[in-house]
């Protein structure tokens, strides 16, 4: 199927690795031009070779180190992409932390702020820094990731579930509300316990406490804490970024403001 992406000028932010990386390269296999940014330049040169060999149209990859916590390295990130494309047809936000986890009472000032600041506010930044120049196109495509936690919260992840990831779910609706009138398709995915850093930090200080394999970790997580996950696995990021490659496309025309759930069948209800 052809999404109609070629030529089309991407960001793609948190994508030295997990879904950011999965959909860069998917994006670039499309004959997106890119821009890849995270904090650290290390993971991200190598993440860079990786995509430019997923494109055969000859279509530009570049990468741009940004703390999005800060809004003017935001803004010097819209500035280089302004510079380097004129303009932006497609963001992907995919940074974001687990954060703090742990009894409610336990989590501090500090922890909430934090999944806020990171999980939340950088998303508001760099819609608010990019969204413009789509408007002034009239047309765009902005995909933000949730999480099945935001549906189907869980409780040692108070601050992930309730102030961010629920968060960006309602943010997408408002921002589909007040802006795809003018062209630009807002929506959001929520994946569920996807192949990610993230997972495998989770599962390595699982297998500690529990003292067993990672591989055990895994399988005992999936059956006590993620039972509805009924494919029993957990999902590569690669299935996760097919989804948003859609919603990048020509072929999402007529979808915005919704939450598309990649998630095994982990969220229990129909209408999460």
């Amino acid at each position: 199927m052809d999404f109609e992406i070629e030529g089309k000028n991407a960001l793609v932010t948190g994508s030295d690795s997990g879904i950011g990386f999965a959909t860069a390269k998917l994006l670039a296999g499309e004959g997106a031009n890119l821009v890849l940014t995270d904090k650290t330049t290390d993971e991200l040169e190598k993440a860079v070779e990786e995509v430019r060999k997923s494109s055969d149209s000859g279509a530009s990859v570049d990468v741009r180190t940004a703390d999005l916590r800060e809004n003017q390295q935001v803004l010097e990130l819209r500035d280089f992409v302004k510079k380097r494309f004129g303009g932006l047809d497609i963001l992907v936000h995919c940074a974001g932390i687990r954060g703090a986890a742990g009894d409610f009472l336990s989590l501090t000032d500090e922890d909430w702020l934090e999944s806020i600041d990171v999980d939340l506010m950088s998303a508001v930044r760099v819609t608010r820094a990019f969204l413009p120049m789509m408007l002034e196109k009239g047309s765009g495509r902005i995909v933000l990731i949730a999480s099945e936690n935001a549906l189907q919260p869980y409780v040692e992840e108070s601050p992930y579930n309730n102030a961010a990831k629920a968060g960006i779910i309602n943010l997408t609706k408002c921002l589909s509300q007040s802006y795809s009138r003018r062209g630009v398709m807002i929506n959001c995915v929520s994946p569920a316990f996807i192949a990610t850093p993230m997972t495998d930090y989770m599962m390595d200080q699982n297998a500690k406490k529990w003292d067993v394999s990672k591989e055990e970790a895994i399988q005992r997580f999936l059956k006590t804490d993620r039972p509805n996950i009924v494919v029993d696995r957990r999902g590569k990021p690669e299935e996760v970024a097919a989804v948003i490659v859609f919603l990048c496309s020509n072929k999402a025309s007529y979808v915005t403001g919704s939450n598309y759930r990649v998630d095994g069948g982990s969220v229990g209800s129909a209408f999460g």
